[in-house]
């Protein structure tokens, strides 16, 4: 259920908008463009993964900060880590990420979204997008987007599902991983996880 429902998470902010773009402005202009993608390529509705996973990175990768998603997910612990753990941890949890939410992404059948008023001030640059996810038969749930303004743009840094938060979802298992292994230890098991969601899709 979590998995599914974030597939729409990343698919609402699935093409490269500018920078000057108010952050909920480019939530809307982009949905219609990419459920309609989900909706109708064939490809994806028939589960073809590389179709979906190319999908993803092509429109959705580069509207969410990776670095900071990480940092966060990983606690206190990341402020001990060295330059290239922190690039390594980065890469492997955007891979599981994005193959993640890939796999999810096929599931999108006919939820609709709607947005909420956004309560912004002209000079905010840390905000949050709230939208309600539609579903024939069921509940409505709450996503809410923290979005971050950066030099290239608004970027998305966690999302909360039915009041979950994202980064705080890993967070106690990546805290158990580098209890048992240390950094290096919780990249590993990354790397592993990676593997396998690789293999499965073969």
């Amino acid at each position: 259920m979590f998995k599914s429902l974030l597939c729409v998470v990343l698919s609402v902010f699935a093409v490269q908008a500018m920078a000057q773009e108010a952050p909920d402005v480019l939530a809307r202009s982009v949905m219609t463009d990419v459920l309609e993608i989900v909706k109708t390529d064939k490809a994806i509705q028939a589960g073809d993964q590389k179709r979906i996973i190319d999908l993803v990175e092509a429109k959705v990768v580069k509207h969410f900060d990776f670095q900071h998603m990480t940092a966060l997910a990983v606690g206190r612990e990341w402020r001990s880590a060295s330059a290239e753990q922190k690039t390594a941890l980065a890469a492997e949890f955007q891979t599981l990420l994005v193959r993640s939410y890939s796999n999810a992404l096929a599931q999108y059948k006919n939820q609709t979204i709607d947005f909420k008023p956004l309560r912004m001030q002209a000079a905010d640059t840390d905000v949050i997008v709230r939208t309600e996810i539609k579903q024939p038969g069921a509940k409505p749930v709450a996503i809410d987007y923290d979005m971050e303004k950066k030099a290239d743009g608004w970027k998305v840094y966690d999302v909360m599902v039915a009041g979950v938060s994202l980064v705080t979802n890993y967070r106690e298992t990546f805290s158990q991983e580098i209890k048992a292994g240390g950094i290096d230890g919780l990249i590993k098991s990354l790397r592993e996880k990676n593997k396998q969601l690789e293999a499965g899709k073969k």
